[in-house]
C-alpha cells in the first residue's frame, strides 16, 4: 500500500472509499514537504487547493492587529486543512505553519471541484467534516469569550481524551507553550492551573501525559458548576 493510500485511509475525509476512487485522488494530488516553522500559507492568500497531512504536525492560527496569536487548531496525520475555500472559492481564513517536518498532499481546486462533481460522496464527506469544524469553533469562541482558564483547561481535557477514549490518560500532541496559546492563557496561568489540578487530585501531571483523576470534578469545572 502506498503512503498516498495509508494517508487517505486514516483522513476523515475519505476514510472508507473505494479504492478506485482514492486512485483518483491520487493522480490529482501533490506531495509537498515542508520543514519545521515552514508556513504552508496566511491569511488572506488565495484558497487554491486543501491539503491532508501524511505526517508531521500543522498549525493553523489566527494573528491579531497588535500581533497576538491564537492558534485554532492542531493537525497531525490524517487531517484535512484549508478546505473551506475549496467549496467558497475564496481566500484562506487563517494561516498555516509546519511545527515539525511534515509531508502533506496538496489537492488543487479546479481538479478537485471537477472529481467532485463527477463523485458526489466525496463532496458528503467534505461537507460532514466541515460541519465539525464549525461545532469545534462554537466551542473555542465559548472557551476564549465565556470561561475562566481553568474551565477552558477541563473543557480541552475531556475533548481530547473523548478523540481517544480507551484510558484516563490525555496525551498532550503539544508543548504546553502551544497549549496556553490554545486555551489563550500565559504559560505562568497554564502552570499555576495544572499545579492546582494536581495539588486537588483532580490530574495528575508527567511530562506530556496527563492522567484524569476526578472524572467528575473535572466534569463540574468544566461546566462551570465549581471554581479552583
Amino acid at each position: 500500500m502506498t503512503d498516498f493510500m495509508e494517508t487517505m485511509g486514516r483522513s476523515v475525509l475519505f476514510r472508507g472509499l473505494p479504492a478506485e476512487e482514492l486512485a483518483r485522488l491520487e493522480r490529482i494530488s501533490e506531495p509537498r514537504r515542508y520543514g519545521k516553522g515552514a508556513v504552508l500559507f496566511r491569511e488572506g492568500d488565495d484558497g487554491a487547493g486543501f491539503y491532508v497531512v501524511s505526517s508531521g504536525q500543522v498549525k493553523v492560527f489566527k494573528t491579531s492587529f497588535d500581533g497576538r496569536e491564537q492558534i485554532l487548531h492542531i493537525l497531525g496525520p490524517g487531517d484535512p486543512l484549508g478546505e473551506v475555500p475549496v467549496f467558497a472559492g475564496q481566500t484562506f481564513p487563517a494561516s498555516a505553519q509546519a511545527l515539525a517536518e511534515s509531508l502533506l498532499y496538496f489537492f488543487p481546486r479546479p481538479k478537485l471541484a471537477q472529481l467532485y462533481r463527477d463523485n458526489p460522496s466525496l463532496a458528503m464527506n467534505m461537507l460532514a467534516v466541515l460541519s465539525r469544524r464549525l461545532r469545534e469553533f462554537t466551542v473555542l469562541i465559548e472557551n476564549l469569550s465565556l470561561k475562566e482558564i481553568p474551565q477552558r483547561l477541563a473543557t480541552y481535557l475531556l475533548h481530547q481524551h473523548a478523540q481517544k477514549p480507551v484510558s484516563s490518560r490525555v496525551k498532550l500532541a503539544v508543548t504546553k507553550g502551544v497549549l496556553a496559546n490554545i486555551l489563550g492563557a500565559s504559560q505562568e496561568t497554564l502552570s499555576r492551573v495544572l499545579g492546582k489540578l494536581g495539588q486537588e487530585g483532580v490530574i495528575e501531571v508527567q511530562g506530556k501525559e496527563i492522567t484524569i483523576l476526578d472524572w467528575d470534578r473535572l466534569k463540574e469545572l468544566a461546566g462551570g458548576e465549581i471554581s479552583l
